[in-house]
């Protein structure tokens, strides 16, 4: 329960707080934007080490997931325009679509379009294994938010979701 609330706790910014010079600036009712930025920062990112590490039976690398979860929701691309989208060399991309092809994940077949290029889809095998490595992550997520949570919190939790919704979709 303990390895829960730390992901939340603030104890890992007290050295941000005391790089900012006021650490009372936690404790006021109107944080700055600064404040607020770099504790939102600081648990995204240990939220997000926390839910890849509870899907690590799957044993797809991050890249590899990346990957799966692109093609899922956006459908078949080039190895190009994936390579863009991820922000890595084409080199790179054809070594992780070859792991995944490797394993039956994707699949390439010609571009209709332009014969001399290839379409990457997820196979139905891929996307069983991105729907248990996201199962995996829900399930983690919500068995602390029911362990660690009362219902009060749980909806403050929701609206604070909702704002960070807002804050990506900008």
């Amino acid at each position: 329960m303990q390895d829960v609330l730390s992901i939340f706790s603030v104890e890992d910014m007290s050295d941000t707080a005391a790089n900012t010079g006021d650490a009372s600036s936690r404790d006021t009712d109107d944080p700055t934007a600064e404040r607020v930025a770099t504790d939102l920062s600081a648990v995204v990112g240990r939220l997000l080490r926390r839910l890849r590490s509870s899907s690590a039976d799957s044993l797809l690398t991050p890249s590899q997931r990346s990957v799966l979860a692109r093609l899922d929701d956006g459908g078949p691309a080039t190895t190009a325009a994936l390579a863009r989208a991820e922000l890595v060399r084409p080199q790179s991309m054809r070594l992780t679509l070859g792991a995944l092809e490797t394993r039956g994940f994707v699949t390439r077949a010609p571009d209709p379009a332009d014969g001399r290029k290839s379409l990457v889809s997820v196979t139905e095998e891929g996307s069983a294994v991105l729907a248990a490595v996201r199962a995996a992550k829900r399930s983690w997520l919500a068995d602390a938010i029911t362990a660690e949570l009362d219902g009060a919190e749980r909806r403050t939790l929701a609206e604070a979701a909702e704002l960070i919704g807002r804050l990506v979709d900008t």
